[in-house]
């Protein structure tokens, strides 16, 4: 084969010139993931489960990334330091005071770092410091409540469905108050001697107050009745 021909320079130099061009487009990608051009400093924190954190993995802060996570490592049994990489234009808004927590993009996206907002009298974060965190939940503990939940849901949701089916057929006392027609027309004669009452009651009142013996009782009653009434309107000018 003659690798001296004008055509296989030409491929030579395609082939190394697209070499390159991936290399460069590769340590562009990774310098741009892991902030290689961009002045960051540096955050640490503790969690006693990463819920599948990785290195690399985005950290947000109002909704924005600002960041990488650069390193994890286990310290003891119960706890794993996570060390942060974060852009250096946004540490004039992060406070020593907030918080760490791991987050999701989306319900089955990849893990984050979220950094929540500190209160605005808080002195800023210094380079390497630990801020405190808050431990994730897991989508394990998250399903088993859901499921715990939509069983007793379908539980209580039977128990209606059977409470209202005797209702409906007219047993116990419910039932047979809305389907038993006598107890409807009982009630409502109940309801009309009621009203027969009051007004028997309200006549003999009336009489009562008109009654030789009783008629000062009731006078006097109505005299003090007039006097807290006008107490009460000279009060009520007095606070004007």
């Amino acid at each position: 084969m003659d690798t001296h021909t004008p055509k296989f320079k030409i491929r030579l130099g395609l082939f190394v010139a697209g070499g390159l061009a991936l290399f460069v487009l590769a340590i562009f990608i990774i310098g741009k993931q892991k902030n290689l051009f961009n002045p960051v400093f540096n955050l640490t924190t503790t969690f006693y489960n990463v819920s599948g954190l990785q290195v690399g993995n985005n950290i947000r802060f109002s909704g924005i990334n600002v960041g990488t996570v650069d390193n994890i490592s286990i310290i003891n049994d119960s706890t794993v330091r996570v060390d942060m990489l974060v852009r250096q234009e946004v540490k004039q808004f992060i406070k020593s005071d907030c918080i760490i927590a791991i987050g999701s993009e989306g319900l089955i996206g990849d893990r984050l770092l979220i950094i929540t907002q500190g209160s605005t009298d808080s002195p800023l974060a210094k380079n390497n410091q630990q801020l405190k965190s808050v431990e994730p939940v897991e989508t394990d503990a998250i399903m088993i409540s859901l499921k715990i939940t939509a069983e007793n849901a379908e539980i209580i949701t039977q128990q209606l469905a059977e409470i209202m089916l005797k209702i409906n057929s007219g047993e116990g006392t419910l039932g047979r108050l809305i389907q038993d027609t006598t107890i409807a027309r009982n009630l409502d004669q109940t309801i009309i001697n009621l009203k027969k009452s009051s007004k028997g009651l309200n006549e003999n009142m009336e009489a009562a107050k008109h009654n030789f013996l009783l008629k000062g009782y009731f006078n006097k009653k109505e005299r003090e009745a007039e006097k807290k009434k006008k107490d009460a309107e000279e009060k009520a000018e007095d606070k004007k």
